[in-house]
């Protein structure tokens, strides 16, 4: 086999890591867009997942891809990327992902990419090859994602409280289990807006490593943007039930009009990072957005011991997503 088939062999198999990845990224994340419509009995999980699931890919036709941009072209100079590097951010990013799904902890697929790529890009140059910007941004967010997750949710609340304040509690119930919908379809349309195109972003880097894409591009290949909706809703479709209940019930227990808030406050913060071209953890916004909503009522109504170990899981998520790259990105050199 010559040195030109080597090369496409390997560049098949990396979409294909990274595809799997986007999907682990749906399943993973299945529980940001479904765990309060779930935990307040307005769908069932399996008509959920569906539901989420097509917001998710219908967010194709909605954002522009400025995030795969960010991904692609932001985090890291592309001359510096080649097919050990990616192989090392995917390896990284799947095995904290794994980890964290198996411990129901509710941790940012996202930060667990660009955490990969820094470590597999470290370990080949060093940090000089590492774009500021683009990691400062992405790094800022991890705070403002839910801390603007949690004010909307809290405002959203105490907003909603104010307007139906003469409404009995059973009409304001009815009312919002029907608003849920709008509101969790959204979210899940940012969801599938921000997440997905993180593997765009990740699968063009490979591209014009290898080749296969221009630095000058401005977009990826059009099969490169709908395999990646794709896998995301379709992993998204599966769930992942272990981390539902942690974020629907653990953190604070939700009823419909808690839920509506919620998910338009994380939606809303979506939504402005996506036009941004942020690549933002839809785990950290909902998680800001939930906890805002039980602190609306009072804070005991949270458990904040719960939410700070899920604190702990995101402070670590980039340094141990980095150190597994970093290995992986080492033992690549001998595998291919």
């Amino acid at each position: 086999m010559d040195n030109v088939q080597v090369a496409l062999w390997v560049v098949v198999m990396l979409v294909f890591l990274a595809l799997a990845f986007d999907f682990m990224n749906g399943f993973h994340d299945a529980a940001n867009s479904i765990a309060t419509v779930v935990s307040t009995g307005v769908l069932k999980p399996g008509q959920a997942v569906l539901f989420a699931a097509f917001f998710n890919f219908i967010a194709i036709f909605v954002f522009h891809l400025s995030v795969a941009a960010t991904v692609g072209k932001g985090i890291v100079q592309p001359g510096v990327v080649d097919v050990h590097v990616v192989f090392g951010a995917l390896i990284g990013a799947i095995t904290w992902n794994i980890l964290t799904w198996y411990y129901g902890i509710p941790s940012s697929s996202s930060h667990a990419l660009i955490g990969g790529i820094v470590g597999a890009v470290m370990a080949k140059t060093g940090a000089g090859a590492l774009v500021a910007s683009g990691i400062l941004k992405t790094v800022a967010f991890i705070f403002i994602s839910p801390l603007l997750g949690f004010l909307l949710g809290s405002l959203m609340m105490l907003l909603v409280a104010w307007v139906f304040r003469r409404a009995t509690p059973s009409r304001v119930d009815s009312w919002f289990r029907r608003l849920q919908l709008v509101s969790a379809g959204a979210y899940s349309l940012g969801h599938g807006g921000n997440d997905a195109q993180k593997t765009i972003g990740i699968i063009w880097l490979l591209l014009i490593a290898t080749g296969y894409a221009a630095v000058e591009d401005k977009s990826p290949p059009l099969w490169t943007i709908v395999s990646c909706y794709v896998a995301i809703a379709a992993g998204t479709m599966f769930g992942g039930w272990r981390i539902v209940k942690t974020m629907g019930q653990r953190i604070t227990k939700l009823k419909p009009v808690g839920g509506f808030c919620a998910e338009t406050g994380g939606a809303i913060t979506l939504f402005m990072a996506t036009m941004l071209g942020i690549p933002v953890s839809t785990t950290h916004t909902i998680t800001g957005a939930i906890v805002g909503v039980g602190s609306s009522r009072r804070a005991s109504a949270v458990r904040w011991g719960v939410a700070g170990n899920i604190v702990w899981a995101w402070i670590f998520t980039i340094p141990a997503s980095a150190f597994v790259a970093a290995i992986a990105y080492w033992a690549s050199l001998t595998l291919f």
